[in-house]
């Protein structure tokens, strides 16, 4: 999971807005990939607690759940990634 950093924020800064919810639907319809692959990951988790789950679903169901969280965890690497990138500032390239 990526790390999270903490800082001061301003007097007059407003606190960052609330990740939506979607349903599977509502996610496939308007939502981003990441917010399908979440809301995937959250229905697939719970059709594995659920007791009246076949056993013999249950290894296609967790095998289905780690693949689905670690698409969510490429995702946001990539994006954790490009958002460096863009932050890091350019430097002077000498030739040897």
């Amino acid at each position: 999971m990526p790390r999270k950093t903490l800082r001061v924020v301003a007097p007059n800064e407003a606190p960052p807005a609330p990740k939506r919810t979607f349903t599977v639907t509502a996610a496939a319809s308007e939502g981003s990939r990441r917010d399908l692959l979440v809301a995937m990951r959250l229905r697939v988790a719970e059709a594995v607690e659920d007791s009246s789950t076949p056993a013999a679903a249950l290894a296609a169901l967790t095998r289905r759940l780690m693949e689905i969280a670690r698409d969510i965890e490429v995702l946001d690497a990539k994006a954790e990634e490009a958002e460096g990138a863009a932050t890091t500032p350019d430097e002077r390239w000498v030739a040897v």
